[in-house]
This record gives structure tokens, C-alpha cells and sequence, in this order.
């Protein structure tokens, strides 16, 4: 999955512009994103979660995304119907800067398969 820069920001952007059309609000960041992704992946629907949980909803978020070029392998839900995850291949070494960009690509992935 090679996208150029130019055309992730681009996709970004439009993925930000239907999100926010979607919800209500544009989300923050990628950050918010992910978090979404985790809601939608636990499958449990809007209700108040902890601190903890929103952390293990962004983990479920970015094994999912990752799932796509094989990092990550769904290993199976626990007794809660919590997905856990295991890693199957060595996340690449990359900076804060090409990590974002890694990540952008695969939420923008992850819509247009799974979504959209």
C-alpha cells in the first residue's frame, strides 16, 4: 500500500469531511479517528467508556488498520466480545512523521473497504 503524501493529505481530508458529515463533527485528529474505528470494531455501540477501554479501543483501532498489510492477526474475542490481536509480523522502524503517514493510509484504507 504506497500512497504519495500529496494523496494521503488529500484523502484525509476528504475522509475528515464525510466523518464530519457522518457525525456531526469533524473529528480532532487521528487520534479521534482511531477511536472511532475502536467503537465500530468492538461492535457494542456509543456508550461511556473508561480511560482504559478508550486505550484498548485506539490498540484495537491501530491492529485493525495494520491488519491490512499483515502486522497484525486477529486472534479472536475474549468472553466480553473484546477483539484481541496478536502481531505476526515487525512493525517497521519509522519516524513520528512516516508512522502518521503509515497510519493515515490504513484508516484511509480501512474506510474504503470497510465502510464506505
Amino acid at each position: 500500500m504506497e500512497l504519495e503524501i500529496d494523496k494521503i493529505e488529500e484523502k484525509w481530508e476528504n475522509l475528515m469531511v464525510s466523518l464530519e458529515q457522518m457525525i456531526g463533527k469533524r473529528p480532532d485528529d487521528l487520534n479521534a479517528v482511531l477511536f472511532l474505528i475502536g467503537v465500530q470494531e468492538l461492535g457494542k455501540g456509543h456508550r461511556f467508556f473508561t480511560k482504559e477501554e478508550k486505550q484498548d479501543l485506539m490498540h484495537i483501532a491501530i491492529c485493525k488498520v495494520l491488519s491490512f498489510s499483515g502486522i497484525y492477526e486477529l486472534e479472536g474475542l475474549d468472553q466480553e466480545g473484546w477483539p484481541h490481536w496478536k502481531l505476526v509480523q515487525q512493525l517497521p522502524f519509522v519516524n513520528t512523521v512516516e508512522q502518521e503517514k503509515l497510519l493515515k493510509a490504513h484508516v484511509i484504507e480501512y474506510f474504503e473497504q470497510e465502510v464506505w
